[in-house]
């Protein structure tokens, strides 16, 4: 198109253009010699030499230039316009080069995988948050995800439709998506950005620019929108007048807002309207978010639910939706898709199926790599998937030994120094609530040896404009969780590094912090538990050549028996009882059933108030109640119970079903308390009274407490208030009372 803009041109005015181009000093750059100016006789000489001298790009634009100023702006707004769609091709072609391609987060040189051959849609549901209780992202996932799924099934909404009209006919220009840490909003937004590039996504937008806020953490220097834009294009000298020109074609794709650690509380006086204007970072980024700058531009955010209320100060969300995660069917799609092997995808994910913990756990799609990528380990070395881990804990012990296995003997003499060492930064992290760490705080903690650093840390190079050398993060928070909590039970032998700043081995604070706010340590305490387990001990031992001190096994055992700020409590009849479910959870992880049996044999009961009950919730507290020496009482009253089967569907099987067949193990499986009663059916369980009151409780959950009054030898009360039971439900319990064997004296 440049060519065909000089062929337009009259001989008089071609000879007009040349006479110009010899002296514009066009960018302070050296002009076409006259003498190859007298030789371009025509217009493709001319071309040529133009090319050659500034470079095809640089060419169009002086073309442009020169062109104004003789007059034949027609032809130059022509030009402009060609070359507007040419840089719009080129930069899809940009984007989709950055984005075709993915690497697994413990990758090695040269192992990489496309986007498409990997990504697995993830269930996005419409959200209109209001309740401000916060939850540990990571953990909270399962149970978040579950409530959503069963109450707003109907609510999904698909990633192309995020910015199509809503009931009223009005486009959102500002779209969030929120997410817990894990659960696949950067994959989402890199798989929109791919999908841009096929114009298959999004065509009403020109142009998408894909921004990470741990990259303006890290901007110290002054820029602009301009700057911002321009080194997010393919070449030195992007049309920025152009691209500027219509911002209701421009979105702007802001990943990881919960990451910013600068406030965006700007004074309004401060903000500024103009893109070419040179402010810090956090300055730009306000006046996008509050639409001072481009305000006729649109917006995709991601965030974590708990920075939710940090970004709505600073702008006006027209839409949010929120990652539930996978489905059962997308959790085995993502195993058919991870393992090469077909049969090896099958057999995994028929033994994580049938591992309730871990599969509910793949509800995550970070868990479902994590779980994937140990299992391949196994496979290929012929381990038995049995010996899987089952807890949180477990599986992210055998995540880092995979890791561990790549390293070379010598690499390994001094892994115990650098472990501790990164557990010093990582519990340093935590506290600080840092996720991102420059190369001063790894130089800081002598975490420099550039062997062994990759296996735990990614380094990130940020492109030119937003540099400031490298940056290091963990693969995941909960990742750097694990490592926080490893600091802490850790033998000190003074080989790490020791200086007055650094985090103290102080378990008593830890959990004082942990009683005060829940959501920031859960996890983290949650894996203290996990790793003080005998065998999970000797692993790691075996792994790191580090020494696990089992020492603060009592401190835990103490905080759990006499914390009023923990999960205990005690009751108006001057019962102890337990009144919180995270203490099933921290008792699950550890898996030492001595340890569980003295900590549960302090308490009579549990108490538990409005908790929507995940599969893992049913299994933590199942796993309770087969150990608790003295449990007289259950107390769940006000919760509900979540399951895979939709209890509507169960209802309507049962009123054709024979008695016996209710009673059938494949029917009463589908119950949503069926992990809960087969706890109270073990012969170790002593519970004498059980309180099911308002808990949504109906017919399909009869058939599994039948069963449990014609077994259990203890339970003489039972609870059913406030339950749509219907008359095939009371039938059912009928029949168990009618048991010779059941010793019901209360319902």
């Amino acid at each position: 198109f440049l060519l065909e803009a000089l062929e337009d041109l009259t001989l008089d005015m071609f000879e007009r253009f040349k006479y110009k181009l010899s002296y514009i000093d066009y960018d302070e750059m050296a002009n076409l010699s006259k003498y190859l100016l007298k030789k371009a006789n025509d217009p493709v000489k001319l071309a040529n030499y133009m090319c050659d001298h500034y470079g095809a790009n640089l060419a169009v634009d002086v073309t442009i230039y020169v062109l104004e100023r003789i007059n034949q702006r027609d032809t130059a707004a022509k030009l402009k316009q060609e070359k507007g769609k040419d840089y719009k091709m080129k930069y899809r072609e940009h984007v989709q080069k950055n984005y075709h391609w993915i690497k697994d987060m413990n990758a090695r040189i040269g192992e990489t995988v496309t986007l498409n051959s990997r990504y697995t849609r993830l269930v996005l549901v419409s959200e209109h948050r209001h309740e401000k209780k916060k939850e540990h992202e990571i953990m909270a996932v399962g149970r978040r995800q579950a409530e959503i799924m069963q109450e707003q099934v109907n609510s999904s909404i698909a990633i192309s439709d995020l910015f199509k009209p809503d009931r009223d006919r009005q486009t959102p220009k500002t779209v969030v998506i929120l997410g817990a840490a894990g659960i696949g909003k950067t994959m989402t937004v890199r798989k929109i950005m791919l999908d841009w590039t096929s114009e298959g996504l999004y065509r009403q937008f020109d142009y998408v620019f894909y921004i990470h806020c741990r990259d303006g953490n890290l901007l110290t220097a002054q820029g602009s929108m301009a700057d911002m834009i321009s080194k997010r294009c393919p070449s030195d000298n992007p049309p920025l007048v152009e691209i500027l020109r219509r911002p209701e074609k421009l979105l702007f794709v802001i990943d990881g807002f919960d990451e910013l650690r600068f406030s965006l509380d700007q004074p309004q006086n401060d903000l500024c309207s103009d893109p070419w204007e040179m402010k810090p970072v956090e300055i730009i980024l306000s006046s996008l978010f509050r639409k001072i700058l481009l305000p006729e531009c649109s917006l995709l955010i991601t965030t974590r639910p708990a920075a939710l209320q940090k970004l709505e100060q600073c702008l006006v969300c027209e839409r949010s939706v929120e990652i539930l995660g996978f489905s059962a069917a997308d959790r085995e799609e993502y195993f058919h898709k991870f393992f090469e092997n077909k049969e090896e995808g099958r057999k995994a994910f028929q033994f994580v199926k049938g591992n309730e913990m871990v599969f509910t756990m793949c509800l995550v799609p970070i868990m479902c790599w994590i779980v994937c990528t140990v299992m391949k380990q196994q496979l290929e070395s012929g381990e038995d998937l049995a010996q899987s881990a089952k807890t949180t804990t477990g599986i992210y012990i055998l995540y880092v030994s995979s890791l561990l296995k790549s390293l070379s003997s010598k690499l390994k003499q001094n892994l115990h120094v650098i472990l501790k060492r990164l557990c010093c930064l990582a519990a340093d992290g935590i506290w600080k609530k840092r996720v991102l760490f420059e190369e001063k705080a790894i130089n800081e903690f002598l975490l420099n040896q550039r062997d062994t650093l990759p296996l735990f840390l990614n380094e990130s190079t940020f492109q030119k404009g937003i540099v400031c050398g490298s940056a290091y993060s963990f693969i995941h928070l909960s990742v750097q969780e694990f490592f926080a909590s490893l600091f802490y039970v850790l033998e000190d032998d003074g080989e790490g590094r020791d200086k007055q700043e650094d985090p103290k081995r102080d378990v008593k604070k830890l959990l004082e912090n942990y009683g005060n706010s829940r959501h920031d340590f859960m996890l983290t305490v949650r894996f203290l538990f996990g790793l003080l387990n005998k065998e999970r001990i000797n692993a790691l031992e075996k792994e790191t050549g580090c020494k696990i001190s089992p020492g603060i096994k009592e401190e835990l055992l103490m905080w759990l028996q006499t914390s009023q700020k923990t999960a205990l409590a005690v009751n108006a009849e001057k019962r102890a009882v337990i009144h919180d479910l995270e203490a099933c959870h921290c008792l699950y992880e550890i898996q030492d059933e001595s340890f569980v049996k003295t900590a549960l044999g302090y308490f009579t009961g549990i108490y538990l108030r409005d908790i929507n009950f995940t599969q893992l919730d049913q299994i933590v507290l199942s796993f309770s109640i087969t150990k608790w020496p003295k449990l007289e009482s259950l107390d769940v009253g006000y919760c509900s119970f979540i399951s895979e089967d939709h209890e509507e569907h169960l209802d309507q099987k049962l009123a054709k079903l024979s008695y016996l067949d209710k009673q059938s193990p494949i029917y009463l499986k589908q119950s949503p308390i069926y992990m809960l009663c087969e706890s109270l059916k073990n012969p170790n369980c002593t519970l004498k009274i059980l309180r099911l009151e308002w808990c949504k409780l109906t017919a399909a959950c009869c058939g599994v407490l039948a069963a449990v009054l014609s077994t259990s030898q203890c339970l003489t009360e039972l609870r059913l208030r406030g339950n749509a039971l219907g008359d095939p439900g009371v039938r059912l319990l009928c029949e168990g009372l009618k048991h010779p064997t059941c010793r019901l004296q209360r319902l």
